[in-house]
């Protein structure tokens, strides 16, 4: 069983497109999506749309949650470029959508077979807003498991890849397929690559493993798709995909 774990799509229809071609050309059985899907780009339609031809598993996002709760970004940021690019978002969108989306779920586990088991949600298992990082101390990432096992826990939200090992389990983060960052985002605005990114789970009776993978993009294609978006966050994109 292959599975491609996409997570952070953030409305990038180019990216999306891409990493939807790798992974078909690797083989994929399965793709799995971690949320964050239609705000924070020039393309929430788009995106959305194919995520639902894809009849795949979604979980719920924090940016997800966002388009269903109006009021519950501000409890996230006040950040006016991140506000405004979420609320342009939700207003592109259909009843139909916010109905998709209402079907996201928080957390999922999928049976790889040979006991093995693949447990998904996307920031941590307790809260689609906590970082998990490579750096949590081994303390403080138990609590964040809140009791979670299984052979792999992949979860996105930091827009950074990571695998690691802790207490036997595999932990891994996709990174972000829309809006890959060059490092760990506290303050300040990120600095964007211009790449796509994704995980591949590979199971047998035998073994589980995980692999994270890049997807070159054709840059000229990212600045054409959000050269007309009237948002303030535009720019910032622009000058990353220079």
């Amino acid at each position: 069983m292959r599975i491609a774990l996409i997570s952070d799509l953030h409305a990038n229809d180019v990216a999306l497109t891409a990493v939807l071609q790798h992974a078909e050309d690797e083989g994929v059985d399965q793709i799995v999506c971690l949320g964050d899907v239609a705000t924070m780009g020039p393309s929430p339609v788009a995106v959305l749309e194919k995520i639902r031809k894809l009849d795949c598993p979604c979980i719920l996002g924090n940016h997800d949650e966002f388009m269903l709760d109006p009021k519950l970004v501000y409890s996230y940021t006040d950040v006016r470029e991140v506000i405004e690019a979420v609320d342009w978002a939700r207003d592109q969108l259909s009843d139909d959508h916010f109905a998709f989306i209402r079907d996201f779920v928080d957390a999922l586990e999928i049976d790889l077979g040979g006991d093995a088991m693949l447990f998904v949600y996307h920031g941590s298992p307790r809260s689609n807003m906590e970082d998990l990082l490579a750096t949590t101390p081994t303390d403080e990432l138990d609590e964040m498991l809140d009791g979670g096992e299984a052979a792999v826990l992949a979860g996105g939200h930091t827009h950074i890849q990571m695998l690691r090992q802790h207490r036997g389990m595999l932990i891994v983060n996709p990174g972000s397929v829309g809006a890959p960052f060059k490092e760990a985002h506290d303050v300040g605005a990120p600095t964007i690559l211009p790449h796509a990114e994704y995980a591949l789970v590979e199971a047998s009776d035998s073994s589980v493993n995980v692999s994270l993978r890049r997807v070159a993009l054709d840059r000229e294609a990212l600045r054409d798709a959000v050269s007309d978006w009237d948002v303030a966050l535009r720019d910032q994109l622009l000058e990353s995909y220079a």
